[in-house]
């Protein structure tokens, strides 16, 4: 009789162990919540910012000049902004930029970028300059400027400019109106105007702009960019 009550005992306190145990992998999460203590699932190397990347080449149509080809690639991560250009400040120069990406707002959005960058090529100089968007609903206004200082003839200093206003009555259409000036050709106009369309489909964008229609002989601006 005695043995049968010690082996019930040393059988019911095995069962009181692992009950207790059990009950303390089930109980140690809630505790942990209680607490205040989370789990570290990866650490903060492991998943850092990605980069973003997007090339965006546009095709000039020049009337009575030298048609060309002007790509622009830029690479965000954070607030980090760099910008790689060719045939954009002057014909047969390229440009690199460094800037800093700052947001703000949520229904009325102002994105922003001041940059600096350095020209050389036909062209040689040095650059401040900006990229700007305002987004409202379905109307965005977009504003690349800079004023490039040319280090070898101050003379030939200019101030850049690319300014568009867009609507979207569809998330895959953009149409609006578009001005520039720029030295990398000349025309009669100082400044030029014109209409514009674009298309998105997923990671793809195409525009077309035409410039002085009605004023003077139009150029065509075809451009095509990708993000990645």
């Amino acid at each position: 009789m005695r043995r049968i009550t010690e082996r019930y005992g040393r059988t019911t306190f095995k069962r009181k162990c692992l009950a207790c145990g059990a009950f303390a992998l089930l109980a140690a999460p809630v505790l942990a919540q209680e607490i205040g203590i989370r789990p570290r699932t990866t650490s903060p190397a492991a998943a850092p910012r990605p980069w973003a990347f997007s090339l965006a080449t546009s095709g000039y149509v020049v009337p009575d000049g030298q048609s060309y080809v002007s790509p622009v690639f830029t690479a965000d991560r954070s607030h980090l902004h760099v910008e790689l250009r060719y045939n954009s400040e002057a014909y047969r120069s390229g440009s690199a930029w460094a800037g800093y990406n700052f947001s703000v707002g949520r229904t009325l959005k102002w994105d922003a970028t001041p940059m600096f960058g350095a020209v050389f090529g036909s062209e040689n100089g040095v650059a401040p300059g900006c990229n700007m968007t305002l987004s409202y609903r379905r109307f965005q206004a977009y504003d690349s400027s800079e004023y490039v200082f040319d280090i070898q003839n101050s003379a030939d200093s200019f101030f850049y400019t690319w300014n568009q206003v867009t609507y979207s009555p569809r998330a895959w259409i953009q149409i609006g109106a578009a001005a520039q000036r720029t030295r990398v050709y000349s025309t009669s106009l100082s400044v030029q105007r014109g209409v514009l369309v674009g298309f998105t489909h997923k990671n793809l964008n195409f525009s077309i702009t035409v410039f002085d229609f009605g004023w003077t002989t139009p150029t065509e601006v075809m451009s095509l960019g990708v993000n990645f």
